[in-house]
């Protein structure tokens, strides 16, 4: 950024700010309209492409989700040291395309094709996003200004599920005769493309955006970096499997090590296909997490600092692992709600999608926002306040939705829908603040593309499709299609005894782990210049 464009970088947490805090709300928008129209979409497709529970929640979660989290990782680096808003921009432009072809899929594997490509896409989003709202606005408001940006998960997943509804009925009644329907198209094929289209045209107005001086809001100013698209290609061949030996021997990084961390992957992935039948999930899972550890070995090679900030904290380890663990739950229940109301009650998808869409904004809005402003004001009464929300989430989620997918009062159903999101969706604002909180401005955008990372392989590649197994292996057992989708959701839940172990873990180390976050630093060598 040149000076001229330093000098017009505006105070923080003025008015500009807001703008692009909203701006940036609308982005999140539509990242989820186009992610989350699946769940509607769910039983038309299936039963036009003829797959199974398991398989739609590979589709909606892992094949997506490894994708995702994987070119999550160079595009966070390069987050860090080129233009975040053009980065953001280009990454709508590409998963609206993607969005809109999934249209013309005729197959399982093209639909999955495409699927990959929102998930490349909508990677280059959240890292980014989060970087720039900390250099727009001050730390003290940090979780906060994350808890409404976070809103747009749910406003766009609401949205979603509201369109995909509308549109599949509405396309039934006009075309009740696929044939005679414009280049035979049905409703699923319609309802992709007029979500993605919109998206295309709002990468236009993101480009418009003003960029931050990087880290501003903590007066940690930092340089521009002279080469940014050979960061971008380091990264990129670091996370492509075999291309990124010869940079991890140049790097220094044990290939000993490398091999035998795919060898146990290999092994015990081939462990989970014998158990489950499931070749391309446990496939893309393996192949994810090779990539993850070598990515992780590259980095502590090529940028020790920023390995250590991350991974030699407990408080980061901890935290970092504890709120996916919710979010396995959040996302099974968000993508199978829908179908399971369909199963259970005579309603339409019209009626399901306005109902669970509104309820899911509405809730899922004032849920992430009254989160973030608690973990905030819990923060400055106690360094690891923040986690409370975390407890709370966990607290109030369980009773809410055993209610929604056990009654039998279908209104009641979207009445705990809207109730549950009020706590299922309060804690996505308290991550990736807390991140942000113990590292350096220049390592922010790759500890947000971390969580991310565990976020999506935990709670998106794991939670949907792991419900959608059990769903299966009940139905296997003898269970009719609601009653074996309920007990799934109802089963999944029981990782949240998980989530509290480690959510106390985090209290524990949270404090010192923050207090010495500029002492750990320059003990690792980083040259850092306080203004």
């Amino acid at each position: 950024m040149s000076e001229q464009e330093r000098k017009k970088t505006p105070a923080l947490g003025g008015w500009y700010a807001h703008y692009v805090l909203a701006v940036l709300v609308i982005v999140y928008v539509f990242n989820f309209i186009d992610r989350n129209i699946l769940s509607i979409l769910a039983e038309d497709i299936k039963a036009d492409l003829g797959i199974t529970d398991a398989q739609m929640g590979f589709l909606y979660g892992t094949v997506f989700a490894v994708f995702y989290a994987v070119f999550g990782i160079p595009l966070a680096r390069f987050a860090d040291v080129w233009v975040r808003r053009s980065l953001i921009s280009l990454g709508l432009l590409f998963w609206s395309a993607m969005t809109a072809l999934s249209g013309f899929a005729r197959s399982f594997p093209v639909l999955a094709a495409f699927r990959i490509g929102v998930g490349i896409g909508e990677a280059s989003a959240s890292p980014a996003a989060y970087s720039m709202l900390a250099d727009y606005y001050p730390a003290r408001l940090r979780s906060t200004v994350i808890g409404i940006y976070s809103s747009g998960v749910y406003i766009g997943g609401g949205i979603g599920l509201f369109l995909g509804g509308l549109i599949l009925d509405t396309w039934a009644n006009a075309y009740p005769v696929v044939e005679q329907a414009p280049f035979g198209l049905k409703g699923w094929h319609v309802a992709f493309m007029a979500v993605g289209i919109p998206g295309i045209l709002m990468a236009a107005w993101v480009r418009t955006l003003r960029e931050p001086q990087r880290g501003i809001s903590e007066g940690l100013v930092t340089r521009d970096h002279p080469a940014p698209w050979s960061v971008l290609r380091s990264e990129m061949l670091a996370v492509l499997p075999l291309l990124n030996l010869p940079g991890l021997k140049r790097d220094g990084a044990s290939l000993g090590r490398n091999a035998l961390a795919a060898i146990i992957i290999f092994l015990v992935a081939t462990g989970l296909v014998l158990l489950t039948g499931n070749v391309p999930q446990w496939v893309a899972i393996g192949i994810g997490v090779y990539v993850v550890f070598s990515w992780a070995q590259s980095l502590a090679a090529r940028d020790p600092a920023t390995f250590a900030m991350i991974f030699r904290s407990k408080a980061m380890i901890f935290t970092m692992l504890a709120f996916p663990t919710i979010s396995f739950v959040t996302y099974g229940v968000g993508f199978w709600t829908a179908p399971l109301l369909l199963r259970l009650h005579e309603t339409s998808a019209t009626e399901v999608g306005v109902y669970i869409g509104l309820g899911s904004a509405i809730g899922g809005w004032l849920g992430v926002t009254l989160g973030g402003w608690l973990g905030d004001v819990m923060k400055r009464k106690h360094p690891a306040g923040r986690l409370i929300v975390g407890y709370l989430a966990v607290f109030g989620t369980v009773p809410l939705v055993l209610v929604m997918v056990y009654t039998e009062s279908l209104m009641m159903a979207f009445a705990m829908n809207l109730a549950h999101h009020l706590f299922s969706a309060a804690w996505p604002g308290i991550p990736p603040s807390t991140a942000a909180d113990l590292v350096l401005p220049r390592m922010r955008a790759v500890a947000g593309a971390y969580y991310i990372l565990v976020n999506t392989f935990i709670g998106l590649a794991l939670g949907p499709y792991f419900m959608g197994q059990l769903s299966d292996g009940f139905r296997a057992a003898g269970m009719d299609d609601a009653a074996a989708l309920q007990t799934a959701i109802a089963a999944a839940m029981g990782i949240f005894v998980i989530t509290l172990v480690l959510l106390t873990l985090a209290w524990r180390h949270l404090p010192k782990d923050e207090a010495s976050r500029l002492q750990r630093a320059r003990a690792l060598g980083e040259d850092i210049t306080e203004t």
